[in-house]
């Protein structure tokens, strides 16, 4: 397998009045599974492309196992790619469908047939590939489509939305068994979604795609836990972080959180001059606890009960302002709509943003 170095990537449309890329670097390793995730019109189904050779950036460059492959076309890439659609014949058969290619390029029979036999084998295709893709059901043919792309052997394997086609728990059951055969294969993948869950529970590294930039690239938990930007700690996780506009300002020799009627203290950790900010809380972050301890009191709005957990939006209204918060909670059958609870939330999960940039604030720790 091979790594995959994106520099500076620009992509427009329109004769340049649509820019779909700004300016992607991104560094994938050998045997990495990383994971473009973002609202849809982000750019990053374009960037699966342009690393494919399907489309042609407008600048920058690309390099495959060190060499550059920016003026190559997709047939000299070594690159296979698995659809959102399955794109498999209709007239062949399973077997035919995944030596197509071998075929194409003339590789020996018995070759094609070994290949063939053994990736059927390790996707549990084997019973199927004298069957034709109107006989199977949506998540065979997908591993129609996986193993199609496997027994090539290639450079890279790159998934544009390959679950999307498929309801939830088959989605769920594919999903494993791309992983495991990632960590099979060793396999070097880039895989596009806008499924965050496909996102956090697949990829080695995951880079956020926001308006045709890329806003963070990290592993899964560190993008959860340490939101680069106010763009990736909305986007990432359900329901998104509340945000909080205010200000940081000194207070007995520790730095506080002033605005929407709330006044917290903040970590030591914290070495920023006084400024203007924007707070986020994750959910699981906001703390009910009685009124006589809590940091501010709220009103329940809505209540979502979801069996072991319920999400809660909550109101604050303090010194004229209204504040909505989203809480998640394990299942409590004290709450109603219009019930008045304690919200707490613990300074050392607080997260900052500087208002300006929308860039994180760093802490000491």
């Amino acid at each position: 397998m091979s790594s995959i170095r994106l520099e500076n990537i620009e992509k427009s449309y329109d004769r340049g009045k649509t820019l779909a890329l700004r300016g992607v670097s991104l560094a994938i390793e050998d045997g990495e599974l990383v994971v473009l995730v973002g609202p849809s019109g982000c750019g990053k189904s374009t960037l699966l492309r342009v690393i494919a050779g399907l489309e042609v950036a407008d600048a920058g460059a690309i390099l495959i196992d060190q060499t550059d492959v920016t003026d190559l076309p997709p047939r000299d890439r070594n690159i296979a790619m698995v659809f959102q659609s399955y794109a498999l014949y209709p007239h062949k058969s399973v077997r035919d469908n995944m030596a197509f290619s071998l075929q194409m390029r003339k590789i020996e029979k018995a070759t094609i047939t070994r290949r063939v036999n053994e990736v059927a084998d390790a996707l549990e295709l084997t019973a199927l590939l004298d069957r034709k893709p109107g006989q199977l059901s949506g998540g065979q043919r997908q591993r129609v489509a996986l193993g199609r792309a496997i027994v090539r052997e290639p450079a890279a394997f790159l998934l544009d939305e390959p679950l999307s086609n498929l309801d939830a728990k088959l989605r769920r059951t594919t999903r494993a068994e791309i992983s495991r055969l990632h960590r099979s294969l060793a396999a070097t993948m880039v895989y596009v979604t806008h499924d965050q869950e496909e996102a956090m529970t697949l990829g080695d590294r995951v880079a956020v795609m926001i308006d045709g930039e890329l806003e963070q690239f990290a592993p899964p938990m560190e993008i959860y836990r340490k939101p680069q930007t106010v763009k990736v700690a909305t986007f990432i996780g359900s329901p998104p972080m509340s945000l909080v506009p205010g200000r940081l300002a000194n207070g007995d020799g520790s730095m506080r959180f002033e605005g929407r009627g709330l006044r917290l203290s903040l970590p030591a950790s914290l070495a920023v001059a006084p400024c203007d900010v924007t707070l986020g809380v994750r959910p699981e972050d906001v703390e009910l606890v009685p009124v006589e301890s809590a940091d501010a009191v709220a009103r329940v709005d809505v209540l979502e009960t979801l069996g072991h957990e319920i999400v809660v939006a909550l109101v604050v209204e303090a010194g004229g302002e209204k504040l909505e918060l989203a809480c998640r909670a394990p299942a409590r059958a004290d709450l109603q709509p219009g019930t008045e609870v304690g919200v707490r939330f613990p300074a050392e999960r607080i997260h900052l943003f500087d208002a300006n940039t929308g860039r994180r604030l760093q802490t000491t720790d």
